[in-house]
């Protein structure tokens, strides 16, 4: 069953999703070389405190910090350990969940940390294109499949690969709840938008094969080849007409 909310709830997701792209943004503007993975969780939990809010990630199924950092070689899922230090050169993705007043909103950006390779660079903007074109196919109506195609068109377009273990997901009072978003499923497949329904995009791709693994910690998912990937994330309301980014940074 695909939860549809009623007015007031998307106000609710709307405040949440409001609080989650202001702790990524504060978070996010203060990383530079030279930072530690695990300053960055301790930044996320004391912004986050700082605006009433909970991180929804700390503790969920077991997962002992309140984000995920994704340096490099890490697809997603990333533990922000304590002996990782961030160079000049790396891409890394933080991903953040705020439940706030019941509701929850998830986002993620890539943060380029210093100069970076040209192929790293065009890595992390294929990325953001492609969630930018599922953003703009979706609107009621329209399989979620089809947005999903727009995303695999920029991205193979770009000669890179999507990764499919991991997606999007629905989200409301749940941080993950139905329907799952197969970024690479076909056209004609999933169900069809209507207004009140809320999920997540967070494509996430890769410069070389697909193929992931999973780090001792049980956590951390990396490329079996230690090729680099990026991903960014939004919250979507489907409403008349189109869709509602719930995420987008409002300065």
């Amino acid at each position: 069953m695909i939860e549809r909310m009623s007015a007031s709830e998307l106000e609710g997701m709307r405040r949440a999703g409001a609080v989650a792209a202001a702790t990524l943004d504060a978070v996010c503007r203060r990383i530079e070389a030279g930072i530690r993975l695990d300053e960055i969780d301790a930044w996320v939990r004391a912004d986050t405190k700082a605006r009433g809010a909970r991180p929804s990630q700390l503790g969920y199924e077991g997962f002992p910090a309140a984000v995920c950092v994704s340096p490099n070689e890490v697809v997603c899922h990333g533990v922000p350990h304590r002996g990782r230090v961030l160079r000049e050169g790396d891409i890394v993705n933080v991903d953040v969940t705020s439940e706030f007043g019941g509701f929850h909103g998830d986002t993620s950006r890539m943060v380029c940390v210093g100069e970076v390779s040209p192929l790293a660079r065009r890595l992390v903007e294929t990325t953001r294109a492609a969630l930018e074109a599922g953003i703009a196919a979706a609107r009621p109506g329209r399989r979620l499949g089809e947005v999903c195609a727009e995303i695999q068109r920029v991205v193979h377009a770009a000669g890179f690969e999507l990764v499919r273990e991991y997606g999007g997901h629905g989200i409301g009072r749940r941080m993950h709840q139905s329907p799952h978003v197969d970024h690479g499923a076909p056209p004609r497949s999933g169900p069809r938008l209507r207004p009140g329904m809320c999920f997540t995009l967070e494509p996430i791709v890769v410069l070389g094969h697909p193929r992931l693994r999973v780090l001792d910690d049980g956590w951390t998912v990396v490329t079996e080849d230690a090729s680099p990937s990026a991903q960014f994330e939004h919250t979507l309301a489907v409403v008349e007409g189109g869709v509602e980014v719930l995420t987008r940074f409002k300065r």
